[in-house]
């Protein structure tokens, strides 16, 4: 294995340590955790996903929301470091999630966002990997949350109370 290979390796083991020693501080600090996520839409109606570092799949963007902070400045700030996305108009709250995957206090608040993109979105340690894609045609590893939330959005499905 080259020095480049092990660098990287460790890199993305130092990641992803810091993101579950981050999620147990939050457990330990807070009595619910709430985050934003958001399907976002391009000009075109292809929609915005990610691939995180320290998560397996393709996943809509988003974040935790922080103290002092309300959701949608959680979710603009979430879209901007994520994806370089500047949402047109007013976000369409969709619906609220209990993410019981997480934690047994994680919440979800997910919403409808048309965004238009400032610049393409480097890859660093977080995000691996991000673009736009039409609806029908998904990337490979695009996780089973994704599909379930884009049938809801399109009235395929009732929308759930999980996530």
């Amino acid at each position: 294995m080259s020095e480049d290979n092990r660098r990287d390796e460790r890199q993305g083991l130092a990641v992803r340590l810091f993101g579950r020693a981050l999620h147990v501080y939050f457990v330990l600090t807070r009595s619910m955790t709430i985050g934003v996520r958001a399907a976002c839409f391009d000009g075109e109606g292809r929609i915005f996903l990610v691939r995180h570092s320290y998560i397996a799949g393709w996943h809509m963007p988003g974040g935790g929301v922080e103290r002092r902070e309300t959701v949608e400045q959680a979710l603009e700030k979430e879209l901007r470091e994520e994806g370089n996305l500047v949402i047109s108009g007013k976000p369409q709250l969709f619906q609220v999630y209990f993410n019981n995957h997480t934690s047994k206090r994680d919440h979800v608040v997910f919403y409808r966002v048309e965004v238009t993109q400032t610049a393409p979105r480097k890859p660093d340690r977080e995000i691996v990997e991000s673009g736009f894609f039409p609806v029908d045609a998904l990337p490979p590893g695009t996780t089973k949350a994704t599909y379930r939330r884009l049938e809801e959005l399109e009235g395929a499905s009732a929308p759930s109370s999980y996530w």
